[in-house]
């Protein structure tokens, strides 16, 4: 029988009671952490899902309007903001600027946009996630069959009221630019904000698509060869079709048919 200490414990049932309070200590903070990690998780999908009811409300919105040969007022003033006062002819701001909006409205284009996802791609292969690649092709691709469609559904003519700064032949709405940057950087950002535990990765990789969208839709409207809603439309289709992967990417990794997260870039 093992000596008693002064007060009359023996050590090691102390020793057992502190391993026990440790224990007990753990647990509760584990089990703390996986209640936090699931109301995150809730609440990630809840906005996401009235993220992409907004989106697929403004974009029927913007839809009924072209249809019915109408216009918003916005349309015409941002156009004529984007001038020098009542010199439509004259683009707003310094000599380099029209050619900066130009290099940025080539990051909505095809070949920029294959190059990129090609190479996220080839990272994920890299890193050993497959089947998170593999949701990147169909994501992309599937938006891409989604933007060729919606664009072949409309005629509306491009912009007349200010000169085009850059040469485009097909028709206005929605803008395929701001679309296809829409769908594949959002879709891009979500899917690698998915593949990082890390909150400061996660911010980074989706404030970083959001901004370079924004970018390039901006740019397809100082260029002259949009509307604004066209723009906007195009922002709307692509967010809910990015965000709708993004949900499909977490119901596929919740039931473990996706690879999990890991803890750093490392």
């Amino acid at each position: 029988m093992p000596p008693l200490i002064p007060g009359g414990t023996a050590p090691h049932s102390e020793s057992n009671m502190n391993l026990n309070r440790k224990s007990l200590s753990n647990g509760w903070a584990s089990a703390r952490q996986r209640l936090v990690r699931a109301g995150l998780l809730e609440a990630a999908v809840l906005i996401s899902l009235l993220v992409i009811v907004g989106s697929v409300w403004g974009f029927m919105e913007l839809t009924t309007m072209v249809l019915e040969g109408g216009r918003p007022r916005f349309d015409e003033w941002f156009l004529l903001a984007l001038r020098e006062p009542g010199q439509p002819t004259n683009p707003l701001g310094p000599v380099w600027l029209p050619q900066v909006m130009k290099d940025l409205t080539a990051l909505g284009g095809a070949a920029v946009l294959t190059l990129l996802t090609l190479s996220v791609i080839g990272f994920l292969l890299l890193e050993g996630k497959g089947r998170i690649a593999l949701l990147v092709v169909a994501s992309v691709a599937g938006g891409l069959l989604l933007a060729g469609v919606l664009k072949s559904g409309f005629q509306r003519p491009r912009p007349e009221i200010v000169p085009h700064l850059t040469h485009e032949s097909s028709t206005s709405f929605p803008s395929g630019h701001s679309m296809l940057s829409a769908v594949t950087y959002l879709t891009l950002g979500t899917l690698l904000a998915r593949h990082y535990r890390d909150h400061r990765l996660k911010i980074f990789f989706l404030s970083a698509a959001a901004f370079i969208a924004f970018l390039v839709g901006l740019s397809r409207v100082y260029l002259g060869v949009h509307y604004p809603s066209d723009v906007l439309a195009g922002w709307c289709a692509g967010t809910a079709w990015a965000l709708l992967c993004d949900l499909i990417a977490c119901w596929l990794q919740s039931r473990g048919q996706l690879e999990p997260e890991v803890a750093s870039a490392e």
